[in-house]
């Protein structure tokens, strides 16, 4: 979405499912309004379109967390919930990299500090990372890396 005032069409998509009846989306939306909210008040200030996104990226990941611990759980029908859910929010989160493109990251990153064993890991993270934000999980990266490096 490229839309300049993302918290605007977060605001439309709700009224426009409170209108249809649209009950799980109207639910996902609020909680990630009220989120956008609870990070402009500890900001003290309104967010970009960016740290929307950011917003959304952190709601997606809880959604996801949370699924696999309903599903570990034994528990689908909230799993299934939770998976609708994060399916609404990622419209609002930041594009996803995919494996290549994480891979290639890693091996920027390896690269560009030197790093040669598992000991230099948070040195290649700190690096993947913080070109990332909100485009990939960390403990996906934090797995490839360590493979990577004989961890």
């Amino acid at each position: 979405m490229s839309d300049p005032h993302l918290k605007a069409t977060i605001q439309a998509t709700t009224v426009a499912a409170l209108k249809a009846g649209e009950k799980v989306t109207v639910g996902a939306l609020r909680m990630l309004t009220a989120a956008i909210v609870n990070k402009e008040k500890e900001l003290r200030r309104e967010l970009s379109d960016d740290e929307v996104r950011e917003v959304a990226a952190k709601e997606v990941k809880k959604r996801t967390e949370s699924i696999e611990a309903f599903e570990s759980a034994g528990r689908q029908e909230l799993a299934d919930k939770e998976q609708a859910e994060r399916q609404i929010l990622r419209a609002y989160a930041p594009e996803q990299l995919t494996d290549e493109q994480v891979d290639a990251l890693i091996e920027d990153a390896i690269a560009s500090t030197g790093a040669s064993g598992p000991q230099e890991m948070g040195k290649v993270m700190g690096v993947v990372m913080a070109g990332t934000k909100g485009k990939v999980d960390g403990s996906v990266v934090q797995a490839k890396v360590r493979t990577r490096l004989g961890g």
